[in-house]
């Protein structure tokens, strides 16, 4: 099977490496150093290898906007047939819409939401609600305090970020709906499990009352759990939840983490890739394709691993 081209190098020599008739999509990626993110580029990579009238080429922009606009503008000047993007951050979205719609080139955004006015000028988007992860943790938490009270902490992501946004939506949505829990606190952790350790070993010394933590991913929801094996807690003290269902965070299922929401992050890249394909091919498709999440606890721990 042919494989995916993965170098900045193939961006000057298209026409030579394509295969002959191929249709070539430009997949400027935000960095091939992100663990989930690597996950999404197998998604990419698998609907590749699967078809043979396509070359697929990924460019690392090592989460440096500027460097993706540079990827971006050589595979315009290269002449691909569409482009697929993972962006380093939404605010980037508005200039690489302008210059694919100055250069005629379908543009497909995956994972990362643009504004309302940006949407309209690219032609799908493919990534998962983020609300619903929000609503799925909390629900789950609902369930397993079975009516106990709840002092709970919320770790976000980075600020700002359309997945922090809108998973914090989804928890406080649910949570508000029961008296019995309220949340005493939310703290930035920027999606790291150094830094919300350290929130986590903070927090529970100011607030010992807290019994659930809610993670806006899963690497945070990690960190909480280490601190609190730190702090004494036992896994019968605390509810913890994250979003993404990793390798990691599965392995801890039924060890200090109770759930998690697994976010396809192959399925986000193989969408991707089809719906650049139909584009590059002339094709109708729907502006926006959602990938569903799934809320999974250490029942399903098993199955999901075989996902990786």
């Amino acid at each position: 099977m042919k494989k995916t081209l993965l170098a900045a190098v193939i961006l000057t020599t298209t026409s030579n490496i394509a295969l002959a008739d191929s249709l070539v999509i430009g997949a400027p990626m935000p960095s091939f150093a992100d663990k989930w993110m690597s996950y999404l580029f197998e998604g990419v990579r698998d609907f590749d290898n699967k078809h043979d009238d396509v070359v697929i080429k990924l460019t690392d922009a090592n989460e440096d906007p500027g460097k993706m606009l540079n990827d971006v503008d050589n595979f315009i000047d290269s002449g691909v047939d569409a482009l697929l993007v993972v962006p380093t951050d939404v605010s980037i979205v508005k200039p690489i819409a302008s210059k694919a719609n100055r250069a005629g080139i379908p543009l497909v955004i995956v994972n990362r939401v643009p504004d309302e006015k940006t949407m309209q000028k690219i032609d799908a988007y493919v990534g998962s609600e983020s609300i619903q992860a929000g609503i799925l943790q909390a629900e789950s938490v609902v369930g397993l305090l079975d009516g106990r009270p709840a002092h709970v902490a919320l770790l976000l992501g980075a600020l700002g970020h359309e997945a922090q946004i809108n998973r914090t939506e989804g928890n406080k949505q649910v949570f508000a709906k029961y008296p019995n829990i309220k949340i005493v606190a939310e703290q930035e952790g920027r999606w790291d499990r150094a830094k919300a350790l350290q929130i986590v070993e903070d927090l529970l010394q100011a607030h010992p009352e807290i019994n659930v933590i809610v993670a806006n991913n899963d690497e945070m929801a990690i960190g909480a759990l280490l601190a609190a094996r730190k702090s004494g807690k036992t896994d019968a003290d605390l509810i913890i939840s994250g979003v993404d269902a990793t390798p990691d965070a599965l392995e801890y299922l039924g060890k200090g983490l109770d759930t998690t929401v697994f976010q396809s992050a192959k399925g986000q890249g193989f969408g991707g890739a089809e719906i650049a394909y139909k584009l590059a091919k002339g094709q109708k498709v729907k502006k926006m394709n959602w990938i569903d999440f799934e809320l999974v606890d250490k029942a399903q721990k098993d199955a999901y691993l075989l996902k990786y």
